[in-house]
Formats: structure tokens, sequence, C-alpha cells
């Protein structure tokens, strides 16, 4: 109790330091934090790094993975110190400061309006935080999406509701209504979903080629696509200069037309991973993924565990699905 009492005190003032002093003592200090971590080279860093050479290849010199990965973290420094001043930030400059050319934008807002709902797929790149604000500034109202709940509950709370206030509705993974259940519901309303969706070590993770090897990425963007008939649209996300942001809507994935919901799903899925390849490469030092997600590195008693049970939640679905064909019903 006064472990969990400690940690949301300091979590709070250091969100409201951080909002307090001037944007360039903020940046400064934020620059400070990520050479130190990066100086100390932990465990984080080293499979940041470890990521980074699948980006830069296996040949590249070892002063440039260094050089790399100390500008992911500080990047990565800056998407946390603009996440907290984000109110600060304000939606008139986000407005200004966002650099976007992709013709999807106003696609997705002609698929709004029709009632279509769409989802919006990124990697952990750029600022999607801004970038998520921006869209609802530019006429999507509000979206949503999930999270993980935080420890202590009391900062998990403050994350709710900072976000809320922008006009996220956040789903906790755990200990709430099934994540998948309302989102599927509100993209049946034409709503709009935003995940963040390049890493996943769940049973029904989907193993995609990424950077010439392979990894595991999350099936939710293309099953509830593939469910709902929402519009799947990969994003990218990137800072521009010192106080700007980029991104890009790529074009619709569309679903197969033929195949089962499972090789539906891993067709798509794997699309959405060539995307963030793209997308990735043209910034890798904005590809803040300091987890592990490539098969190669991962417990391989665990994975196989996880295969078993994936195989056999995909023969029970199969068989559900061919039962409703035969009998001339939908499948839900």
């Amino acid at each position: 109790m006064i472990k969990d009492w400690l940690a949301s005190a300091a979590f709070g003032a250091g969100w409201s330091l951080v909002c307090q002093v001037p944007e360039s003592w903020a940046r400064r200090l934020s620059v400070i934090a990520a050479d130190f971590a990066w100086r100390r080279q932990g465990g984080g860093v080293q499979v940041l790094e470890g990521n980074l050479l699948r980006v830069l290849g296996r040949d590249v010199e070892q002063a440039e993975l260094r050089a790399m990965s100390r500008q992911v973290l500080r990047s990565y420094a800056r998407y946390y110190l603009e996440t907290f001043r984000m109110q600060r930030i304000g939606v008139d400059r986000i407005l200004a400061g966002m650099h976007d050319d992709s013709p999807n934008v106003a696609l997705t807002m002609k698929y709004l309006e029709s009632g279509r709902g769409v989802i919006y797929a990124l990697p952990h790149s750029g600022q999607f935080e801004v970038a998520g604000a921006w869209i609802i500034a530019m006429g999507a109202g509000s979206f949503t999406t999930v999270a993980e709940r935080l420890e202590p509950e009391s900062v998990f709370q403050k994350f709710l509701a900072f976000r809320e206030a922008l006009g996220m509705e956040v789903l906790p993974t755990t200990g709430g209504p099934n994540p998948s259940g309302v989102m599927a519901r509100r993209l049946r309303e034409g709503k709009m979903i935003c995940l963040v969706a390049d890493r996943d070590l769940s049973d029904t993770a989907v193993e995609v080629d990424f950077f010439g090897e392979k990894a595991l990425m999350p099936a939710g963007p293309a099953a509830l696509a593939v469910q709902t008939g929402a519009a799947l649209m990969p994003v990218s996300c990137w800072f521009v200069g010192d106080a700007e942001w980029g991104t890009y809507v790529h074009d619709e994935i569309p679903v197969p037309e033929h195949g089962t919901r499972r090789e539906k799903v891993a067709v798509m899925t794997q699309q959405l991973a060539t995307t963030y390849e793209k997308g990735i490469r043209e910034h890798p030092e904005d590809w803040h993924m300091l987890q592990r997600i490539f098969v190669a590195d991962l417990d391989p008693e665990r994975l196989a565990r996880s295969r078993q049970k994936a195989e056999a939640a995909a023969e029970l679905a199969g068989a559900a699905e061919a039962g409703a064909a035969n009998a001339g019903e939908p499948v839900p």
C-alpha cells in the first residue's frame, strides 16, 4: 500500500514538474535521462540493439548501431515528454506541426461519415499519442483504443483520465469488459479504432516475416476487419525536427476473398508487417521497440506452448465455422 502510494505520488510529481518547467528545460532533461539509460546499456537497450540489427543489417558497424540506439532512446524520451505535456502543447500547435500528405485521411473521414468503421494499426514509432489527438481534431471526433492496466491503479487512472480528456475511449486489457467485443461494437457503429500493433506474445499472435526473420504480431486489427467489415489502414508516425511530427496513413488492406477466417487474418497481418517495415526503415531512430518480438529471441519452450494453444483454438474455431456453414448460418 505504501509502495503504491509512493509510486503514484512520484509519478504525479514528475508529470506536474514536466508540465510546469519551460519546454526547453524539459527537453534537455529528457535528453539527459535518455543518455543515462543508454550508457547503462541495460536489458532493454540490449534488446533494442538486437531489434535494430534486423533493421540496419547484421553487417552494421558497432559504433553505428550504438549511435542509432542512442537516437532511439532520445526519441523514446521525447515521446514521454510530449505525452505528459500534450495539454500544454494544444490542438492548434498539433494541427500546425503535423506533416501529412496522405489522401487516406480524407478517405477515413468519408468512411466515418458514411457509417463504416475504420481501424488504424501502427507500430511503436514516433509520437502516436499526438497523432491520435491530431486525427480527432481532423474530424474523427473520438476513437477507441486499448491499454495495459498499469500498477498501481492510481497511475493507470491518471493515464485514463488524461487520454479520455483528449477524446479517446481507453479499454483496459484486464479488469473490464472484453476489449475485442467492445471494439467490434464500436466498428459496427461506424466509429474508429486505433491500435498499436507490432508486438504480441499471446497465444493468438500471428507469425509474420519481418525484416527477413520471423516475428510475432497481434491478430486483433485484421481479425476485427474480417469480423466487422471495417477498413484496416496501417499508419506510420515519426518525429520532424525538434518540435514537429510526421504521419502517413497507408492504403487500406482489403479482406481476401478466399480462405478461412484464420487464413485471411494471417494474410492481412503480414501486409501490416510489410507496411510497418517501410516506415521503420525510413525512420529507424523513432522505432521504440525495447521488447523481444523476433521468434529467434524468444524462449523456445514458452513459444511451443503458445503455439499448441493457438493450434487447438484454431481447430475449435474451424470446426465451429464449418458447422455453421453446413447449417446455413452466418458465423458471428
